[in-house]
């Protein structure tokens, strides 16, 4: 394959998540950059709230392995249950302060969690993976 040398100016944000990928899959960062030019540049986490943004961001750096493991990881169903059980009673109008704390929390815990699987998942398509489908 014939190729060609060029000197491009990018954002350092774009740059340095390009180097996330490259040293988290032990590739050349070269190999990284014509890929992304070949099919998009990474996915972004900007659009996620910024709560979740640090989390989001993160994933980035992580290898081909820890991100599939983000991506089939599940919430136990006692942790289901408990959320479903707090909603129930908020909605019904029965949750005390201290429930309605937790499930505040737990309401966070689990949108940040769907966040990372779905970003886990987008990083994986990007890096070259076939996901199953559901």
């Amino acid at each position: 394959m014939v190729t060609e040398t060029i000197t491009l100016q990018i954002p350092q944000i774009l740059y340095q998540r390009l180097v996330n990928t490259a040293h988290a899959q032990r590739r050349p960062i070269e190999e990284v950059i014509v890929h992304a030019l070949q099919v998009g540049s990474p996915p972004a986490w900007d659009d996620v709230p910024e709560e979740f943004q640090a989390d989001i961001a993160a994933l980035d750096k992580l290898d081909d392995n820890s991100l599939w493991q983000i991506f089939r990881s599940c919430k136990t169903a006692e942790q289901m249950e408990r959320y479903d059980w707090l909603l129930e009673r908020n909605s019904s109008g029965n949750i005390t302060d201290a429930e309605k704390l937790e499930l505040i929390k737990l309401r966070h815990e689990t949108d940040r969690f769907i966040l990372c699987k779905a970003q886990a998942a987008v990083l994986l398509r990007w890096r070259g993976h076939h996901l199953p489908s559901s």
